[in-house]
């Protein structure tokens, strides 16, 4: 018996169950019955490239490896479908990855899809059960909402698993979730209903309690004005926020002993609008008294009408990173908007 270092254990890899990898790879497309599935195309892409997408999400996505590309549907109801596609890179070590979505989920993510099948994980990424990133597919379709709550992934990980199975000529070794914001809820519904799809979750930022998250985006585009934050005298301007995000730093740099331009423990700051607020008759670069108690209702926890917390507070210094703007500038972030319209009230 010849013993191998373990570090040589990588460069194994599960040859091709047979044949060239592109009569392998089509041969899917015909001879692979799952159920309640449908291949829609299965091609082998021999060098990087470009390829046209499904959806509408984007026309176009790079292809960085040779991989066998594999497009299909799974029906979850009669009213209700996932469409993904499974990445199978030609050297493959024997290891799955599912990638997760954003936002309101309606995107296959190329970006991680390939980022996969480059490191030579069998890759799977699904629309999450509707097409776009607007929440219109939910009014008056709650099978839809079940998909993208928590479905999707795992119907899509199950198939997936099949036609790696079926590609490769034996199964996984080692299963693994990636995703962030939405996609680390997804992990961690993966986690909490489906403890056996995957041996290792990767959740970043989780948008849990999705409901109170979303309900926190809106309330503070509320605070600043929305929907009419343009007449409003609590309205915030891109330029204000920079002079609140340097007084937040101002205020809390220092908490930790060190001057560093970090706020180390953004739950010990206490930040003070007040200090911000114009005196005399001057306004320029200070607040008025309706901007100020804006800020104070931001960095607060939400609140339920009976006094029960709802959400944590935003940290303090959050201001400061750019994708902030798009729930700070006194328009009701979309996602917010469409999943209380569509899902939770139902309602054109």
């Amino acid at each position: 018996m010849i013993l191998l270092p373990y570090y040589l254990f990588p460069l194994l890899f599960v040859p091709l169950a047979h044949g060239l990898p592109r009569d392998t790879c089509t041969a899917l497309a015909s001879g692979l019955q799952l159920e309640n599935t449908t291949i829609i195309s299965a091609s082998h892409i021999p060098s990087a490239g470009t390829i046209t997408t499904m959806g509408v999400c984007q026309s176009q996505a790079a292809v960085s490896s040779p991989i066998c590309r594999v497009q299909f549907v799974v029906n979850t109801t009669s009213t209700s479908a996932v469409f993904a596609e499974a990445w199978l890179p030609d050297t493959w070590y024997g290891r799955y990855l599912t990638v997760g979505n954003g936002g309101l989920g309606g995107c296959i993510d190329y970006s991680n899809l390939d980022y996969g099948a480059s490191l030579h994980f069998a890759t799977i990424g699904s629309n999450n059960g509707h097409d776009g990133l607007d929440g219109h597919t939910f009014l008056n379709n709650p099978e839809v909402i079940n998909d993208f709550a928590f479905r999707a992934i795992h119907v899509s990980t199950l198939i997936g698993k099949q036609i790696v199975q079926a590609y490769y000529g034996s199964p996984h070794q080692k299963s693994y979730y990636l995703g962030c914001s939405t996609g680390g809820r997804q992990g961690t519904q993966s986690a909490l209903k489906f403890p056996e799809d995957f041996d290792g979750i990767v959740a970043g930022a989780p948008a849990t309690d999705w409901n109170h998250l979303v309900g926190l985006g809106a309330m503070l585009a509320r605070y600043i004005g929305a929907p009419n934050a343009s007449t409003s005298p609590s309205f915030i301007s891109a330029d204000l926020w920079e002079l609140v995000a340097a007084e937040i730093l101002a205020q809390c740099d220092e908490l930790d002993g060190v001057r560093d331009g970090i706020i180390t423990e953004p739950d010990a700051c206490d930040f003070r609008p007040e200090a911000l607020l114009c005196s005399g008759n001057g306004t320029a670069g200070c607040l008025s008294i309706a901007q100020v108690e804006a800020l104070r209702k931001i960095y607060q926890p939400l609140y339920g009408v009976e006094g029960q917390l709802l959400y944590p507070r935003p940290d303090p210094g959050c201001e400061a990173d750019g994708n902030t703007a798009s729930v700070l500038n006194g328009t009701v972030v979309s996602f917010s908007n469409d999943w209380f319209k569509y899902a939770i009230y139902n309602d054109t």
